[in-house]
This record gives structure tokens, sequence and C-alpha cells, in this order.
């Protein structure tokens, strides 16, 4: 086999790789996404994305708290979990909420 071939054939292999991981960590916007793109989120299934489809056709989901106090199911652990995966509420990953009544350390008293 004549060196370029080889060449050619490791270009190929490398884009496509490429792609692929690009394409698995692509967002998923929960307030546009179909049922195969919410399918496509680890750990949602069909009874889950209709349960979040027939809940978004009674409005958008303003941020994460308002999609998991509309879809039974869907609370802070599963919530940073699909996030992680790429679904977005409003362009935004899930974010746990920092502790409050903590002063920061580098703080004077």
């Amino acid at each position: 086999m004549p060196r370029n071939w080889t060449l050619q054939r490791w270009l190929v292999a490398a884009l496509f790789a490429a792609f692929s991981a690009l394409h698995a960590h692509a967002a998923v916007e929960v307030n546009q996404a179909n049922e195969a793109e919410l399918n496509s989120i680890l750990g949602i299934g069909p009874g889950l994305s209709e349960k979040i489809l027939n809940e978004r056709a009674r409005g958008p989901f303003k941020d994460w708290q308002d999609l998991m106090q509309r879809v039974k199911g869907i609370r802070a652990r599963t919530a940073s979990k699909f996030s992680d995966g790429g679904l977005t509420v409003q362009g935004s990953p899930f974010q746990t909420k920092a502790p409050t009544g903590l002063e920061d350390a580098t703080s004077a008293p």
C-alpha cells in the first residue's frame, strides 16, 4: 500500500473521531428538542421525554427549577446527570445552588 493511502485513512479516521466527540457533547435545549433528541440524553427514555414534551406544550421551561417542578421524576440529582449529558434549559446547564450564609474565607471579619 502506498504511504499516502495510509495517511489518508488515518486522517479520515481522526476526522470521524473528532466529529463523533463533538456530536456526543452537543447541547440539547429542552425547549426546542424533539423526542429523539431528548431520548439521546443518557437516562431520558420514551416515558420521560413524553412527560417533558407534554409539559412543554403548556409553555416553555423558564429554568431548571421550573423543569424540576413541572416534570415528575426530575430532581437535582437527575438534572445534574442530564446536564452532564448535554441537556440545557434556556441555554444553561444545571448548577447546584451554593450554600447560603457562608462567608468568603478571604474576606475580613
